[in-house]
């Protein structure tokens, strides 16, 4: 027996090691935005501790953007089926739209 070419790319080390590499970018990504929401909450250096509407509105944005990512890069969705990731990504827009209107409502 022959073995064939492999024909689906790349060999199987190169694939894990990119994988490897993207989940590491993913991880250095939630923390810079863990430090950025901290950094724009109001009061964590000492002023005063009045919300403001387009600072929610960013974390929102960000708590949206790491859910994304942990549901992909460490929930192993972003090799699922195409259905789980539009479901995934359609329950995250509701929830953190339902954060957003209970807020400014």
């Amino acid at each position: 027996m022959t073995a064939e070419p492999m024909t689906t790319g790349s060999h199987p080390a190169e694939r894990g090691e990119r994988t490897a590499r993207a989940v590491n970018c993913a991880w250095i990504v939630l923390c810079a935005i863990t430090i950025g929401s901290w950094w724009l909450a109001p009061g964590h250096s000492g002023s005063s501790n009045e919300a403001n509407v387009a600072i929610t509105v960013t974390v929102i944005l960000l708590g949206f953007i790491k859910g994304r990512l942990i549901i992909r890069y460490f929930m192993e969705v972003r090799s699922a089926p195409q259905w789980l990731k539009i479901a995934t990504d359609a329950w995250l827009l509701v929830l953190w739209t339902a954060i957003l209107v209970i807020y400014l409502v």
